[in-house]
């Protein structure tokens, strides 16, 4: 006999997707404020006899598996197969995040039109069959006949396509436009997002196809809807850049098959996304040598050596309060940073603002880039530019001693390809570095001794 219990409504936080029998205005899980949507839910069906009896599965001895590494289907993108640990593993579920206009589409349909040997079903919720037309005409290279179009947002449907499809690549755009008519929340709810990433994980696992769900971020830069929908999948890729620069950056934040230290450039075509092979030559296309407030630092995202431009402005304030502002890099490291300066080297900072900023839209979060940041504040502050020739490299402690950097070595290199003579780094990284031809080290223990090198002048 069984049993068919009532519906009855209950509200779920569209931030972390806490459940509560009532409305309340702040989230007691995640502190989200107005963020608890009604929806209705059913009991389900439960029988009165009991549980059947299911039979359980054997377990499988770790060292009788066989390990053998996953076989890779190659994008034909270096930039996207670099993000993603060498290429698409069969069956994986991959979300694409990044914030609106910025590319995710572009990607996608490119990633299409590459793989001209691999039928790819395009299910598109967010625009029309004619407006993908026209996107797909202006890229390079066009898509062929292996890209099928899906224009459709009904799970049940799209379920129904799926059963009969012979697909090789599935591309879902985006996550929060697709519903099920069962469930009576809107698209875009916790439910009904839980319940699309579910289908498609389901399909991607039984067929052992590759998915890509792109998803919406919000304002805050996080997808939008549940964490949990990032814990569900095996890959998290986000697009970054601002929307005023040509250059994309894509960075994995999840990947249960490859690094997360990895990133991948672009810059924006109308033709598409291009790869840009090397990016630290981009970056730095454009510095002036003979400004003050400028210095190069070596840095590194994952196995790739990156050398960008930290700029900085240093400027007597019009405020009570000094501002403190950084594009591009971690405010409260900035913080730490201008007091180390006014303890340890001597600067006077309390009584000017200071702006920093990574060229190119690029984010700099290691600690390699502090000594880069620290000499770039104190050149504006004395108008004196830089060492032109210098690559600086090196953490910044709290007693103003200059810390040692790993993969020194392949930092040097990407300096000496791009010109660079000098670097100043730790010393405790010179004697077990291998120094390229052409360039000379300067060893530095403390940020004092950093101004010295590069700067001409004394304190203020």
């Amino acid at each position: 006999m069984l049993i068919m219990p009532k519906s009855h409504s209950i509200y779920v936080c569209q931030a972390c997707a806490y459940e509560s029998p009532r409305w309340v205005g702040r989230c007691p899980n995640c502190s989200a404020w107005n963020s608890f949507v009604e929806e209705a839910r059913s009991g389900g069906v439960a029988h009165k006899q009991g549980r059947a009896r299911i039979r359980g599965v054997q377990p499988v001895a770790v060292t009788d598996i066989p390990a053998a590494p996953e076989p890779r289907l190659v994008t034909g993108i270096p930039e996207l197969d670099r993000v993603l640990g060498g290429g698409i593993v069969p069956g994986s579920v991959i979300l694409v995040g990044g914030d609106p206009g910025i590319g995710k589409s572009t990607l996608m349909m490119q990633l299409a039109s590459t793989l001209r040997t691999v039928t790819t079903l395009y299910i598109t919720g967010e625009e029309s069959a004619s407006q993908i037309r026209l996107r797909a005409d202006r890229l390079e290279p066009r898509p062929s006949g292996n890209v099928l179009l899906l224009p459709d947002t009904n799970l049940e449907t799209i379920n129904a396509t799926l059963e009969n499809s012979n697909a090789e690549l599935l591309i879902v755009d985006s996550v929060q436009t697709m519903y099920h008519p069962a469930l009576e929340s809107a698209p875009g709810s916790v439910s009904q997002v839980r319940e699309a990433t579910a289908v498609f994980m389901r399909y991607a696992k039984a067929r052992n196809v590759p998915v890509f769900l792109v998803g919406h971020v919000t304002k805050e830069g996080v997808i939008a809807g549940p964490r949990v929908i990032e814990h569900m999948v095996d890959a998290v890729i986000m697009f970054e850049g601002e929307r005023h620069y040509a250059y994309r950056i894509i960075r994995a934040v999840k990947n249960r098959f490859g690094s997360t230290n990895e990133i991948g450039i672009f810059e924006m075509h109308d033709a598409g996304l291009r790869e840009v092979e090397n990016p630290s030559a981009v970056f730095l296309a454009e510095r002036r040598t003979d400004a003050s407030g400028s210095a190069v630092v070596a840095g590194m995202e994952g196995t790739r050596p990156l050398l960008v431009e930290v700029q900085a402005l240093v400027a007597p304030t019009s405020y009570g309060m000094p501002q403190r502002t950084a594009t591009g890099f971690d405010n409260k490291r900035l913080q730490m940073i201008l007091a180390v300066l006014e303890k340890r080297a001597g600067f006077h900072l309390g009584q000017y603002d200071v702006f920093v900023n990574v060229a190119g839209g690029v984010r700099m979060d290691e600690p390699a880039a502090d000594l880069g940041m620290a000499v770039a504040i104190a050149s504006s502050l004395r108008d004196t530019p830089v060492r032109a020739d210098a690559a600086i490299i090196g953490e910044v402690g709290l007693g103003g001693e200059i810390r040692s950097i790993h993969q020194m070595e392949k930092r040097l290199v990407e300096a000496r390809k791009l010109g660079f003579t000098c670097a100043v780094l730790p010393p405790n990284n010179v004697q077990a570095t291998r120094v390229p031809a052409g360039m000379s080290l300067i060893p530095v223990e403390s940020v004092t001794e950093a101004m010295t090198a590069l700067l001409s002048g004394g304190s203020r």
